[in-house]
This record gives C-alpha cells, sequence and structure tokens, in this order.
C-alpha cells in the first residue's frame, strides 16, 4: 500500500472518526482549580470493542471493570476522570467504578453495562463521587471535544497527546484516531498511561482485538521513561463502523491497511509519551537492527532505551557510549561483541566491535538535539525493533518528590 493513502489529520483527535462524540468539564477532583478533569467520549452507534490493561498484578478498580465488561466485545462509551485513579480502594472503588458508568450511560441514554470506566492519578484514595456526580451532569458532548478530552486526562504530563489518520484504499474510506495521556510511570508492557482510540471502520471482533495487540506490540509497548508500571494502565479501541464497505477481516487487503494505519496512530502517540517524560528534555530513539528474532532485538532496544545510566549521559550530553553498549550486554539478547556495530545520530562509534576515531564534540551536539537517535548493529540476523524513551533530569526527581504534597 503507497504511503500516500494513510495521512495524518491536522489537528486529528479521538472525535475525528465519524460519529464520535467527546467532551470535559472541571469537576473538582484535580488540585488545580478550573482543570479538566471528568470526561466521555461517545459513539452514537454500538461499537465493536477490545482492550489491553496493566502488566501489574494489583489492578485498579476501572481496570476491573472494563476486563469484565470487555468479554462481550463491545461498547459504546467511555467515561474518565484525571486526579484520582481509584486504586487500592477494595470494594468500594469496585462500587464507585460502577456507578461512574451507570451515572454516564443515564446521562446519554445508553445501557450501562455497554460504558467502559477509566481512571488515572492519585491512588489509595477514594473517588470523590459528590464531584463526579456533579460533573457528569455538567457534561455537554461535541463533534470536536476530543480535544477537550485530552486535556482532561492529563496528570503529570505538559500537553495534550492526540492525533487521527485518514485512510482511502480503492474500496473503502476510513479514519483512526486517538488520544493518550502519560508522563511518568512508564515502561513496557503498558505504563501509567490511557489510550483510546477510535475508528469509523467496520471491523471484525477478532481481529480488532489482534491488529490492536500488533499495534501495541511496535508503539505503547516499545516505550520507556522510568522501569515502573501502574494499576490503571487502559487501552481501548471502539469501531463503529459508520464509514460502511464491509467488516475488515483476517487475511484482507484491507487488514493490512487497517494495521498500518493503526500502527501509525500508536506509534505517534508513544512517541508523544515517551518525549513528554516526567522532567524531559530530550526523546531517545534506539532501533536495534540484525537481531535473530524480534522478540531479542526489542529486548535489546528496551533495554537500552530504559538504562538509568543512558538516559542520564543524554541528559548531560556526555558522549560515554559504552554506557549504551553496557545496556545492551545486560539486555541478556544473544549477541557477538566482536559483530556489533553502533551509531549515534549519523555517527560512527564501533565497527565489528572495535571503537572507531570520532569528534567527541560531534557526539555532544547529537546528544543535545531534541531527539537522539541510537542505532545498533547485531550482525547475527534479519530482526529489527525500535523503541523510545527520554532522558533523565533533576526535574523527575523533583516531581516524583512532591506528587502528592
Amino acid at each position: 500500500m503507497a504511503e500516500s493513502n494513510i495521512n495524518f489529520i491536522p489537528e486529528g483527535t479521538v472525535t475525528s472518526p465519524e460519529g464520535f462524540y467527546a467532551g470535559a468539564v472541571s469537576a473538582g477532583i484535580k488540585k488545580e482549580k478550573g482543570k479538566l478533569d471528568l470526561g466521555i467520549l461517545f459513539s452514537e452507534v454500538p461499537c465493536k470493542a477490545a482492550g489491553l490493561f496493566t502488566s501489574n498484578r494489583i489492578k485498579s478498580a476501572p481496570v476491573t471493570l472494563c476486563q469484565e465488561r470487555l468479554k462481550e466485545g463491545r461498547a459504546v462509551a467511555v467515561v474518565v476522570n484525571s486526579g484520582c485513579a481509584n486504586a487500592y480502594t477494595g470494594e468500594q472503588g469496585l462500587a464507585d467504578a460502577a456507578e461512574m458508568a451507570t451515572l454516564a450511560a443515564e446521562g446519554i441514554g445508553v445501557s450501562a453495562g455497554d460504558v467502559l470506566v477509566a481512571s488515572t492519578g492519585v491512588t489509595g484514595h477514594p473517588l470523590p463521587m459528590e464531584q463526579v456526580r456533579d460533573g457528569i451532569s455538567q457534561l455537554i458532548l461535541s463533534r470536536d471535544g476530543g480535544h477537550e478530552l485530552s486535556r482532561a486526562i492529563m496528570t503529570t504530563d505538559t500537553v495534550p497527546k492526540e492525533t487521527a489518520v485518514s485512510v482511502r484504499t480503492d474500496g473503502s474510506e476510513f479514519t483512526i484516531g486517538g488520544i493518550a495521556k502519560g508522563s511518568g510511570m512508564i515502561h513496557p508492557d503498558l505504563a501509567t498511561m490511557l489510550c483510546f482510540l477510535a475508528t469509523d471502520a467496520e471491523v471484525d471482533p477478532d481481529f480488532l482485538k489482534s491488529a490492536l495487540v500488533k499495534a501495541a506490540d511496535v508503539s505503547l509497548n516499545m516505550i520507556s521513561v522510568d522501569r515502573d508500571t501502574s494499576p490503571s494502565d487502559t487501552l481501548l479501541i471502539m469501531a463503529n463502523g459508520l464509514a460502511g464497505k464491509g467488516p475488515v477481516t483476517p487475511g484482507s487487503y484491507e487488514a493490512d491497511v487497517f494495521q498500518q494505519a493503526l500502527n501509525k496512530v500508536c506509534i505517534h502517540l508513544a512517541r508523544a509519551i515517551a518525549r513528554d517524560g516526567e522532567g524531559a528534555t530530550r526523546l531517545i530513539e534506539v532501533t536495534v537492527n540484525g537481531a535473530i528474532s524480534v522478540a531479542e532485538a526489542k529486548l535489546a532496544a528496551r533495554g537500552i532505551v530504559s538504562s538509568t545510566l543512558v538516559k542520564a549521559a543524554v541528559h548531560g550530553g556526555d558522549p560515554n557510549w559504552g554506557r549504551i553498549i553496557a545496556a545492551l550486554g545486560q539486555s541478556g539478547v544473544e549477541m557477538v561483541e566482536s559483530k556489533i556495530d553502533l551509531s549515534i545520530g549519523d555517527i560512527d562509534v564501533l565497527k565489528n566491535g572495535r571503537p572507531l576515531s570520532f569528534s567527541q564534540r560531534k557526539i555532544v551536539r547529537v546528544l543535545k538535539q531534541s531527539e537522539v537517535p541510537i542505532a545498533v548493529q547485531l550482525n547475527l540476523g534479519t530482526a529489527s525493533a525500535t523503541a523510545w524513551g527520554c532522558d533523565l533530569s533533576e526535574e523527575y526527581v523533583t516531581i516524583n518528590s512532591q506528587y502528592t504534597t
């Protein structure tokens, strides 16, 4: 498929696909007055739906509710809040999550069982249900409300994260849009993030779930900020079929197109999360080529991008490339030292395991760019993978030493 058939939509968001509406309000859940902190994403017709959730063995109440409701593979809406994660809250948390869904369902006139719930923020505190009730009663949904919703899910994020692509083939046209939040506690597989995806394509439900898994594996599961995860991580996709043209089914040409488009949306959002890591000043992109398998390439790329020493070196502009090789060796993947090549930006540093002559000043300039590309060639096979992360700054420590105070 030609690249030109998948195009990013200027100011695209989760409500760019046909039939999706959203809205957000300031309900007073966040400490900061006037900050949007409660919203709804809604489809005017029922959707096929799928989700992926935290790998943390302790899960928040909203995650538990979503996992149960998605067994039916359908949804009409998602109600979400920031400022309180509703995690580690026991039976009361489950009751509050269910009430959130019921309140949202009553407001938009759908069955409560078709409403999903997500929460993010401080853990160990009950939801302030009075504010939630009042906030939901004030919500007004609109076709461009995705922009508001993208801001309402932010916690320590400094910018909203949203995008959409339009897709055209000989047989169909459809749109995929998404929003995400995430800045700290980011580490594969999924981490303190919420990500909501919507499409007006008609998609076979089994294929929808498998496509989501594949997209996450090359995007949201390939980012790392600080090696921590949370109980709240939620990735949801809803497909309402309003674009028509028949269902996208496994093995079809349309399925390949849909997967490519979904990957683009998820990679865009993943890069935005990594770039906005808490206290971050640079995006780090690590590509590993020549691995014996994709799994090995992913493991190596994630091992390098999540290394505290690599992240600190990038922040300080320190051309200590040995830290990259140390992180590679620590990853546990198959390698032969005499076959390893390393480049930082367009500067070759290592060839066949031997250090090359290069200008350290040029390396420093690369490390001080807003985006720092690192490439490793293992020369053992044909598999490759890319991971994204950020530098480690003093501001990260400040943010996380004062999170609740």
